[in-house]
């Protein structure tokens, strides 16, 4: 328990603005990841290993969504799987500050799995739909578009942040934190991704799940458009 302890209190000092981050991620998701930090630093744990943890889990529950038949069980468990992969994929990072030993072949592993969460998830989904059109209502070939849009709005953002904050000047050594806001932590809260696991506990509901999927794959699709402008006039005005 003592490594434990130190390890909270040395994350606790240790943490990433929170500038551009809904609500969810600031106030449960990070801090549940502080936890799972500090538990794998007693463990003795590599942030390899745990980038490893939470994509076993995040894999383990889009693969349920395609190979189990829809329920109110199954909703809870994928749910529950997601969730705690995606706190493990906030662990990584931080215990990789708590051990100094971040590193770019680490990072590299982190958005890879990441991206590979967010391609096969939506994959899923669509055999899902596929394989049991009756129980989801999805006998129409057009509902199979739905995963696909969405798969591609998660991925062009996710690709498109990523390569804007490397693009973007860093701050100044000794620069002032970035004060968040809390209407955009609000604002962006639909396009979170904790908040969209939220989604599959509806598995049960069958055609309700399609259509709060497809809900949220509209709203991504509108957030990209915005997104997409906001970084490239960001990117406009950097010199290089």
């Amino acid at each position: 328990m003592g490594r434990v302890g130190f390890a909270l209190r040395e994350l606790r000092g240790a943490q990433k603005s929170a500038k551009g981050v809904s609500l969810y991620s600031r106030f449960v998701n990070r801090p549940t990841g502080r936890y799972l930090a500090a538990g794998s630093y007693a463990l003795g744990l590599t942030p390899n290993q745990v980038t490893l943890i939470s994509a076993a889990f995040s894999f383990a529950a889009a693969a349920a969504v395609a190979l189990c038949a829809p329920s109110w069980g199954l909703g809870t468990a994928v749910w529950a799987a997601l969730a705690v992969g995606f706190a493990f994929d906030s662990a990584d990072g931080q215990l990789a500050r708590l051990r100094g030993s971040g590193s770019a072949a680490g990072e590299w592993l982190d958005h890879v799995v990441d991206c590979a969460k967010l391609t096969a998830l939506h994959s899923c989904v669509l055999i899902a739909f596929y394989r049991f059109p009756d129980a989801y209502g999805t006998g129409g070939d057009g509902w199979l578009l739905v995963p696909l849009g969405f798969q591609f709005a998660a991925i062009v953002t996710f690709f498109g942040g990523l390569l804007t904050e490397k693009l973007k000047p860093r701050p100044a050594p000794g620069s002032p934190a970035p004060v968040p806001s809390t209407l955009r932590a609000v604002a962006l809260l639909p396009v979170d991704y904790g908040v969209f696991c939220l989604v599959f506990v509806l598995l049960g509901g069958g055609e309700l799940f399609a259509l709060v999927y497809a809900a949220f794959g509209a709203v991504a699709g509108l957030f990209l458009v915005a997104f997409l402008v906001k970084w490239f006039r960001e990117l406009s005005a950097v010199r290089r």
